[in-house]
């Protein structure tokens, strides 16, 4: 902590548990999905949903999964490259500034990094959430708790937010920097595979509440970034990259992984391209998951392990998976620009 900073930072993560243990994944996944943006039905269902159903079953499960990514000495993937990005960027920014990791869910907490804050008298605090696509259940729900948590302060530094950077041409450009490192043309096939949505929350951002979604967006959103859509930034994110890579429009597909649940989700989803896919006779895939810049379950077990054991079942030969952006320079450059403003 340096004496001299005057300027914050705050970078946010989703979240990890403390250990791979039933009782620890069981509080994550309790604390995660009672949040009323990630689940938006009323209390009392969503404690039945949440407490009575889901955790008692996913808990051991989860806790199992966890296990296989967990390594040794440095722990949690996702907490081990958020750290390494607090640090890289507390390197590169300098004295001047002060920058604090905290994670949505369990430790270290928002609140938790925001006293550490409140107690230097920063003149500014910039809160990164880092998802390069807006959506309520993410970065709103991280700018909801900062505000909630900051409320009972005496004082109020300038605060400021970034809401996304989907399209981040630098940020793209590493994450084909990272597909480079394959032989591209050695896939049939790339998929761009995002964390999923239910399509009800599409809609809930506009506050008349008249606007409704389709399950796989509107025509404008696959050609236009909109700072509300989150499904219309995931394009954004994709055209970009391939972009970047050089692709035509016949080479990739975008598609939504992580369904919980029933109700109608943003499609396609990542498990039906696959059967698709493979019906096409499609036998080698190469897949980008561009909603996370951490390596984490999504990427690590999710994509390699899941949905490469259901692409084989279906006559397919080899998921690759685009390493995530981690600790790589390009990446921290980006995040030491969000931070400037």
């Amino acid at each position: 902590m340096s004496k001299s900073a005057t300027k914050g930072i705050l970078l946010v993560q989703l979240g990890t548990p403390d250990a791979p243990t039933t009782p620890d994944v069981r509080r994550y996944l309790t604390e995660f999905l009672m949040d009323p943006r990630v689940i938006d039905i009323p209390v009392v269902g969503r404690t039945l949903l949440v407490k009575g159903l889901i955790v008692p079953r996913r808990a051991p499960k989860s806790a199992a999964t966890y296990r296989t990514i967990w390594d040794e000495n440095t722990g949690s993937p996702l907490m081990y490259y958020s750290q390494l990005q607090r640090d890289l960027l507390q390197e590169e920014l300098g004295e001047e500034y002060h920058v604090e990791l905290a994670m949505r869910y369990q430790n270290p907490s928002i609140a938790h990094a925001l006293k550490n804050m409140e107690a230097m008298m920063l003149e500014s605090i910039r809160v990164i959430p880092l998802f390069p696509q807006y959506a309520s259940a993410t970065s709103g729900s991280v700018i909801d708790r900062v505000m909630e948590v900051m409320r009972s302060w005496q004082y109020f530094p300038q605060l400021s937010f970034v809401s996304n950077y989907c399209d981040d041409e630098s940020m793209c450009e590493t994450f084909a920097d990272h597909a480079k490192r394959h032989d591209i043309d050695y896939y049939d096939h790339i998929l761009f595979s995002y964390h999923g949505l239910p399509v009800r929350q599409l809609g809930k951002v506009d506050p008349s509440g008249t606007l409704t979604c389709p399950d796989r967006g509107c025509d404008s959103c696959r050609v236009e970034k909109k700072s509300y859509c989150y499904l219309s930034q995931c394009y954004a994110t994709t055209r970009m990259i391939a972009s970047k890579l050089g692709l035509s429009e016949d080479r990739y597909t975008l598609c939504f992984q992580s369904r919980l649940g029933k109700t109608p989700w943003i499609q396609p989803y990542t498990s039906d391209t696959l059967h698709q896919l493979a019906e096409k006779g499609v036998k080698k895939l190469l897949v980008f998951s561009p909603a996370f810049v951490a390596d984490c379950i999504e990427t690590l077990d999710e994509i390699q392990v899941e949905y490469a054991n259901e692409f084989k079942e279906l006559g397919g030969e080899e998921v690759a998976m685009v390493e995530s952006l981690n600790d790589d320079p390009k990446w921290i450059a980006v995040l030491k620009r969000l931070a400037q403003g």
